[in-house]
């Protein structure tokens, strides 16, 4: 990731270690001299105060200022200062040391005198002339303090003279050449360190960056997988900081989003189930106003003729009112029927009815069926073989499945024809249970194959009416299987025509029927 956050804390961190760095040599190259130079000027003038004390000595005690030269001396090393006091009349040296011959320092003294009574322009021995006049950086009653320039080396001496209370007079000097030499050597050290310091904490800096942005990157991650709905993502990093605190965040938010997604998808089914069920109503009912109107108009007119026909007394013999009333009593329980069907039609299509599994014997169910169609079979003359080699167990809804079997049944005894026999067989088809009716006849034209289980389609009319048939059983048996989730079908032989049907086998093992 090219502006990670991971490289920014190394970036911004190396910056802050750079920056601290050049800081602080700007810092020393500018005003490391100058300190050192405000120090030296303390040395030189605590050597001043020791000599003065010293020498107040001297009309104290002959000795005094003997015994305090040790002590000078070492202040003198220590400070790496070259020192010489001479009495008043400059005929003897009363304190000589450091790196500069007594000789030297007497001339030295003896210039700086000279130049204090006498103006530059009358100066006019070389000894006295010097390309940079002396610099004056402190000056009181009993001595000067000066940086001056040798004109022999060109290197910058700090030199105190003066005299002291006592009347000595003293040159004190001290070269600033070491004070530039220890700050370069500073700066030069301090830039070594720095980079040092600069790789090794790049280095620590790129570790510790990478432990922090490592749980960043992890909830990035979870992030993304979120994003794509994938909510078995969670964060896994340990640790008590605010990251975890925001990774256990992540995972309570992802169980909640996924929660409240189920919740929103199942209301979202939901709705569009009721919405496809509202537009499917909306449809069966125009579709039903429609066939009922239809369907309605030939029974209503036959009502409304004979009716009509009875008022108006066309046939005075007790005989043919009779048929008059027959045919309105027969028209109206047509009707009546038609209706019933409509409304059980209406109640598998529309999901309402619900279905009770339970498992029951086939072959008991298909014998009652035929026991209560038996005067329909005697009136139509007609054979019926039931072929069955033993009991068999089917798991469905009883009720629904007995009017299948019962519109199957009905169907054939109204379309039974030539040898008129009907044939029902039960046959195990692995997991299943195939159940067939069959009826002599003439078989369904294969135009209307697929029309048969539409609702009023009738592929006789005339044959229908006279037997009372309204084109909704098979629409009923459609139904029903759709809500089994089973095969159902019709098949035309040359002698007449099959429907089937099947069921779920009952068929358990034999340790689960002991049980």
């Amino acid at each position: 990731m090219r502006y990670s956050i991971r490289r920014q804390l190394v970036a911004i961190f190396i910056g802050i270690i750079v920056l601290i760095m050049a800081t602080i040599y700007f810092i020393n190259t500018i005003f490391l001299e100058r300190f050192y130079l405000l120090h030296k000027q303390e040395d030189l003038q605590s050597l001043y105060y020791a000599m003065e004390q010293a020498l107040y000595l001297v009309y104290l005690d002959e000795d005094g200022l003997n015994e305090e030269k040790p002590e000078l001396q070492k202040m003198i090393e220590r400070y790496n200062i070259s020192v010489l006091v001479m009495s008043i009349d400059f005929d003897e040296v009363v304190l000589h040391g450091g790196a500069n011959s007594q000789g030297f320092l007497h001339h030295l003294l003896f210039r700086h005198i000279m130049r204090s009574i006498m103006p530059p322009e009358d100066l006019f021995y070389p000894f006295f002339q010097v390309e940079h006049p002396p610099e004056i950086l402190y000056k009181s009653k009993q001595y000067e303090l000066l940086k001056v320039e040798d004109r022999l080396t060109g290197l910058d001496y700090l030199e105190k003279w003066g005299q002291f209370p006592q009347g000595f007079h003293f040159l004190i000097r001290s070269p600033l050449e070491g004070i530039r030499e220890s700050a370069a050597l500073a700066n030069n050290f301090l830039l070594y360190v720095g980079l040092v310091g600069v790789f090794v904490g790049g280095i620590l800096v790129w570790f510790f960056a990478n432990r922090i942005t490592k749980p960043l990157q992890e909830l990035a991650k979870l992030s993304r997988r979120m994003s794509t709905l994938d909510f078995e993502a969670r964060y896994k990093g340990g640790g008590n900081n605010e990251i975890t605190v925001l990774g256990y965040s992540f995972n309570q938010m992802s169980r909640q989003l996924e929660s409240t997604i189920s919740e929103l998808k199942g209301a979202n089914n939901q709705l569009i189930k009721d919405i496809e069920q509202k537009e499917k109503m909306a449809d069966m009912q125009s579709e039903l106003l429609g066939n009922v109107s239809h369907e309605l108009k030939t029974p209503i007119a036959l009502i409304q003729g004979y009716a009509q026909g009875l008022r108006e007394g066309i046939h005075e013999d007790l005989e043919n009112r009779q048929f008059y009333c027959d045919v309105i009593i027969d028209e109206t329980l047509k009707m009546n029927q038609m209706v019933k069907n409509l409304l059980t039609l209406n109640q598998l299509e529309y999901g309402s009815d619900e279905l009770q599994f339970t498992r029951f014997n086939i072959v008991e169910m298909i014998r009652s069926v035929l026991n209560s169609c038996e005067i329909l079979i005697q009136q139509a003359a007609v054979k019926v073989d039931f072929i069955v080699g033993k009991d068999l167990y089917v798991w469905a809804d009883e009720f629904k499945t007995e009017q299948v079997l019962l519109n199957y049944l009905t169907n054939a005894i109204n379309h039974v024809a030539n040898e008129k026999r009907i044939e029902i067989r039960v046959v195990p088809r692995g997991n299943v249970l195939r159940i067939s009716v069959f009826n002599s006849g003439n078989p369904i034209p294969e135009e209307d194959i697929l029309k048969i289980w539409d609702k009023f389609f009738k592929v006789d009319k005339s044959h229908s009416r006279a037997y009372g048939g309204n084109g909704i059983g098979l629409s009923i048996v459609q139904a029903i299987m759709k809500s089994f989730h089973q095969d159902y079908g019709v098949r035309n032989f040359a002698n007449g025509v099959e429907f089937w049907f099947e069921l779920d086998a009952g068929v358990i093992s034999q340790e689960v029927e002991n049980v």
